[in-house]
Order: structure tokens, then sequence, then C-alpha cells
């Protein structure tokens, strides 16, 4: 909304822009990744292992995001692309450089996160065939909405995908084509309003928001009359 009222991003929003830009990207496929592998392991308790386990690599993806998204900022890589409509990273200085950079953060940010989300999926599929632990009503949590965000996130960043790939095989560092740059980035931001209501389809996390929005002050009971002891008077003339 700033970029087309302003017609631009500038500093310092737009390194702003693009560092929470990466972060995003980053934390999102690794939050899909540890609900996956929260689905091929089950639920488990608040104070277990596990738990403490899943917590501290949805912190990583997010400190590895923020990383990533710094170093553009750091090294002034960073500008306004009207085709994307919003602040991205151009290379200006070498080759090496940007495939460094890509390289690195493919294979940190996207693949490492990308084959966990596959071997669970792989994993799921084949305990599937000889169970129904999956499919068991005692055995829900929101892991069950994994599949609907993998397939929506794989299908919206395909677009950047492509867009990074065809900007590696480019010696001369050329950008991707117009058009692509702009697919890219409505589907990113289709992404961010579909997540909401894949959410919304599952029941438990639709109570839950629900009973955040709208509380009402319980009733107090109505207390009835009860029998506690009995007391016999005797009447004597």
């Amino acid at each position: 909304m700033m970029a087309a009222l302003t017609e631009g991003q500038k500093s310092p929003w737009c390194e702003v822009v693009s560092l929470l830009k990466f972060a995003f990207i980053t934390s999102s496929i690794g939050s899909i990744a540890v609900l996956s592998a929260q689905r091929l392991i089950g639920t488990s308790p608040t104070g277990s292992a596990v738990f403490g386990f899943m917590a501290a690599a949805c912190l990583t993806s997010w400190v590895t995001g923020l990383v990533f998204g710094s170093i553009p900022v750091i090294y002034d890589w960073v500008r306004y692309d009207p085709s994307e409509m919003l602040c991205a990273v151009f290379w200006e200085s070498s080759y090496s450089d940007m495939m460094t950079y890509i390289l690195c953060a493919f294979s940190i940010c996207i693949f490492l996160p990308f084959l966990l989300m596959f071997i669970c999926s792989v994993r799921i599929v084949v305990s599937c065939r000889f169970s129904n632990r999956y499919t068991s009503d005692e055995d829900t949590d929101l892991s069950e909405v994994t599949p609907l965000l993998a397939a929506s996130y794989i299908i919206c960043y395909t677009p950047f995908f492509m867009s990074e790939l065809i900007l590696l095989g480019r010696t001369d560092l050329a950008p991707a084509p117009d058009w692509l740059r702009t697919l890219s980035s409505v589907m990113s931001y289709l992404d961010c309003c579909l997540n909401p209501l894949i959410y919304f389809f599952h029941q438990s996390f639709r109570e839950a928001g629900l009973a955040l929005l709208w509380t009402r002050k319980p009733r107090k009971p109505v207390l009835e009359p009860v029998l506690t002891a009995i007391t016999r008077t005797d009447f004597s003339l």
C-alpha cells in the first residue's frame, strides 16, 4: 500500500521490507516442516523434550531468515523493484557473490526443510497403509492442516523460486522477466491470505479463535435448596 501511494519504497523502509520478506519465507517453510515432523511423531505433551525441540526448530527458522535477510541489507544490495511492487535484492557487484548467497540460502533455508517435509510425508503415507493411527479422532492436532499448508506454500512460492533460479543461470546478473517477478509477488501475497483460511478449517483452531473473539460472562448458577440435615422435634403435652 505504501509503494502504491508513494510510487515506491525508500530507505530505511525498503531495507526493513526486504529483511522481513526473507524472514517470513524462511519461517513459513520451517514451521511447515516442524508441523510435518509433529504429524509423523504424533501429539506430545507441552513439557516433553519433543515439544522443546520443535519450539527450538521454529525459533531457528526465524533466526536463519533474519540472518540471510540481513546480509543484502548490510551489503546494500536492496533496491525497489516496480515489477515485484516491493523491495528486492539486485546484484550489481559479481556473479560469484550472488551464486554463493543464493546457493547457501536455498540449501539451508529451503532445501533442508523441504527434504524434511518430503521424508515425513512419505513416512506418514507408509504408516497409514499399515495402521489407522492418523485417522483416529483421539489423535488430532493442528498438524492435520499440514498437507494443505505445504501444498499452498509450494504452489504460491514456485514463481519466486523460479525467478531466483533463472537469475542463478545468468552470468550477466540480469534479473528474471518482469512478468515472472510480478507473478512471484502476487502469489506470495496470495499465500499469506490462504494461511488463515486453511487454519480456520481446523475445528480446534476455529473454536479457540472464536473463543478469543467472542467471550461471554458465565451466568451465575441458580442455587437450589439442598437437604443437609433433619431435626426431629417431639411435642409433649
